[in-house]
């Protein structure tokens, strides 16, 4: 035997006496092995979460299942009760008529006119927001004008002046203004009332932007507008998503700022959908009107589905901090 195979023979022996007594020392280092995963257990905290989470989903989702498997059944159907029930014969005949057969007072044309009366409403009262209240956010963030931080406690004391206070003084302003009952009119309401949280989101973000980020680029000869267009707005794509997606939600779910100032002719979705349950005469439709509500309802839940992972992004960089 030579002195190479003889020397690997005693550290093969010495191996096997000492594993016996290595074994217990070295167990909690030991990996476990490869497609095994580590089981939960699960505690009485565990459990409680669980039925919390759980709880809370069924709470939200109970109602929307509802209207979804009622506007599905035929009215023969929701006549004999099981509200919870699913159809025995689905149909799509109450979608049909909710988007473009029911009446919405004199007309019975369904609510697909208001559907295009709150894209009309939504989407300048949302650009312009947006757009002013991100030119906004970012002067009092880096440029600190005279009075920045009054006029910034006057947008933010704007934000919790209740809707209804300010109804008669802009009914007022606007008739006296022409433009009562008009798009430009309810926009404008919409551009107001958004603005102060607008603002407030833009400004907060902007705040956790590095200022020396800003300084670089005025040593570098930009102005104002440079400044704002080439180096805040590219990296404002979060925020600018949160802004938006609250900007469409209010705007989209109003009621009553859409019924004062918008006028017959550009009625929004929301009131057009009152009026489908408020103006039914004999049997009442609650297929139809489940079908209308969750057309009325869709695009802001679309919205979030699609775009929730900006939103959430949005938030965590800065979107509410003080």
């Amino acid at each position: 035997m030579t002195p190479t195979s003889h020397q690997a023979a005693i550290a093969t022996a010495l191996e096997q006496a000492l594993e016996p007594a290595l074994e217990p020392a070295l167990e909690p280092v030991k990996r476990p092995a490869r497609g095994r995963t580590r089981r939960r257990r699960w505690t009485p905290a565990r459990i409680g979460i669980y039925l919390f989470l759980l709880s809370a989903a069924a709470f939200f989702l109970l109602p929307l299942y509802v209207m979804v498997v009622t506007s599905l059944k035929p009215m023969e159907e929701i006549r004999q009760g099981g509200i919870l029930a699913l159809p025995h014969a689905w149909t799509l005949e109450p979608w049909r008529q909710a988007w473009s057969g029911v009446c919405t007072g004199a007309a019975c044309e369904g609510i697909r006119g208001g559907f295009l009366n709150s894209v009309w409403i939504t989407v300048p009262s949302t650009l312009l927001a947006i757009a002013i209240g991100a030119v906004n956010g970012y002067a009092l963030s880096f440029w600190r004008p005279r009075g920045a931080n009054l006029l910034f406690g006057i947008l933010l004391a704007g934000a919790f002046v209740p809707v209804q206070v300010m109804i008669y003084p802009l009914v007022r302003v606007m008739a006296l203004a022409g433009i009562f009952g008009s798009l430009p009119a309810i926009v404008l309401v919409h551009l107001v009332f958004g603005m102060p949280v607008m603002t407030l989101l833009f400004r907060n973000y902007y705040a956790g932007v590095p200022h020396e980020l800003f300084q670089a680029a005025r040593i570098d000869g930009g102005g104002f507008w440079r400044i704002f267009l080439q180096v805040m707005l590219p990296m404002s794509l979060p925020i600018v998503v949160v802004a938006a997606i609250m900007q469409v939600t209010g705007v989209w779910n109003d009621y009553i700022l859409g019924l004062v100032f918008a006028g017959r002719d550009n009625l929004p979705m929301t009131v057009e959908l009152n009026n489908v349950i408020n103006t039914t005469t004999g049997t009442r439709q609650y297929n139809v009107n489940m079908a209308a509500t969750i057309l009325t309802a869709l695009l802001p839940l679309a919205l979030y589905f699609f775009s929730g992972r900006w939103f959430v992004r949005g938030i965590a960089a800065g979107a509410v901090k003080g």
